[in-house]
């Protein structure tokens, strides 16, 4: 049965109400807010009101928003300067209303015990939504708006959510003294000592910062994260097509950035340490894929033997690796911060490239995640089978690159 606003039963309780609270026509509409689709509540509590022959309550002499309502367009004006140095597609608004004005709604709600009723805020929000809609030409989403902005009506204060800014890309790394991402002294934490001469860092500079500094800058962003597929040892090179990662700018004013000039300026800025490739927007969907994708490597790895090396029996002890399962528990060097844990990964493929006495070159072809360096040295036993293990002498890695990245 069909449900409107000059029933009986919806008048009887509209004058109940208004016996003992005095609303305006938005409070009143907003109890039968699921009546007649279409229509604002305060049109719905002007129908009310004639259909009962009452005088209105002006806005601001209502008992229960004392006059919140009347301040719509003051509140768009002040979202509206918030938002104006900002870029973004979609929006949404929210608001945070006086306790004094919520308890009198549950107390309202309760005695009416209306299944049409809406709370004042969902009101508010949506008025406010649809003016800012016209003006500004921008669409409200409710999943995934670029901004949220949450108004206290109470001080006049906005508080905006917004919608991180993700820019994809591939790096290699030319040099065998940065690290992938910042690395913090463990001393001060961040904070800057003597130790780490005042910098809060062990090092330098990193991939993530060299990357990062100007996208955040063209973006006016608060600051980033950076997220790659897998990581590199501070020495080791990232070669061949780069790897992938995104960064995750926090904060942004600016969203329409000009990626190909970017990209030349953080290549042009950086020459002898990185270089980026492929920059595009993405989102949080594809740092989840870049940090789950196996994606097998090729590597290059120089290591030094402590006896003289034949060609022929390093060759035939390589071929050995061939579809193996190594069996690896988490490195030595590495334990103490990461679970001590037995992994095992498959070679796919391994050739000698050069043997120079006790010095030999391999190129590798792995499954993601498999320690090289262990690989050649034994780790103490901690990987099995290894270089050293098969040949019977001890090996250590001298230099290690990544060569290429599978399947990106």
């Amino acid at each position: 049965m069909t449900v409107n606003l000059e029933d009986k039963a919806i008048l009887k309780t509209a004058e109940k109400i208004l016996l003992k609270y005095k609303l305006c026509n938005h409070c009143l509409g907003r109890l039968f807010a699921k009546i007649q689709p279409g229509q604002t509540n305060q049109k719905r509590g002007e129908t009310i009101i004639k259909g009962l022959n009452h005088k209105a309550t002006k806005v601001k002499d209502c008992w229960l928003c004392e006059g919140l309502l009347d301040e719509i367009v003051h509140f768009t004006k002040l979202l509206m300067k918030t938002l104006k140095d900002y870029e973004f597609e979609t929006f949404l608004i929210g608001c945070k209303i006086d306790e004094d004005i919520a308890e009198r709604e549950r107390k309202l709600l309760e005695e009416v015990k209306s299944e049409f009723s809406e709370p004042i805020k969902t009101e508010i929000n949506r008025e406010i939504g649809k003016i800012l809609e016209e003006i500004l030409g921008k669409e409200v989403d409710f999943e995934n708006p670029t901004i949220m902005a949450v108004i206290d009506t109470a001080f006049d204060v906005v508080n905006l959510q917004i919608l991180p800014l993700f820019v994809y890309g591939q790096y290699k790394k030319f040099r065998r003294d940065i690290p992938q991402t910042r690395w913090f002294c463990n001393i001060c934490r961040g904070k800057g000592c003597k130790k780490c001469n005042y910098t809060g860092q062990i090092y330098e500079t990193s991939v993530e910062q060299l990357v990062s500094k100007k996208l955040v800058e063209a973006s006016r962003g608060e600051n980033e994260s950076f997220h790659g597929a897998g990581r590199e040892d501070i020495d080791v090179l990232m070669l061949g097509n780069g790897r992938p990662f995104v960064v995750e700018i926090n904060n942004p004013y600016i969203r329409d950035l000009d990626l190909v000039k970017l990209e030349k300026e953080i290549n042009d800025a950086n020459k002898k340490s990185i270089e980026v490739s492929n920059l595009r927007f993405s989102d949080r969907k594809e740092i989840n894929r870049i940090k789950s994708a196996k994606f097998k490597k090729i590597y290059k790895v120089t290591f030094k033997c402590e006896k003289p090396l034949n060609n022929e029996k390093l060759k035939k002890a390589v071929l050995s690796l061939l579809d193996t399962k190594i069996g690896q528990f988490t490195p030595s060097r590495v334990a103490h911060r990461r679970a001590d844990m037995l992994r095992e990964k498959q070679i796919y493929n391994c050739r000698v490239d050069k043997v120079d006495g006790t010095m030999a070159t391999l190129t590798l072809e792995t499954e993601s995640g498999t320690y090289i360096k262990e690989l050649v040295s034994g780790d103490n036993g901690r990987t099995k089978p290894s270089i050293s293990e098969i040949i019977n002498a001890p090996c250590q890695t001298i230099e290690l690159d990544v060569i290429e990245i599978k399947g990106e």
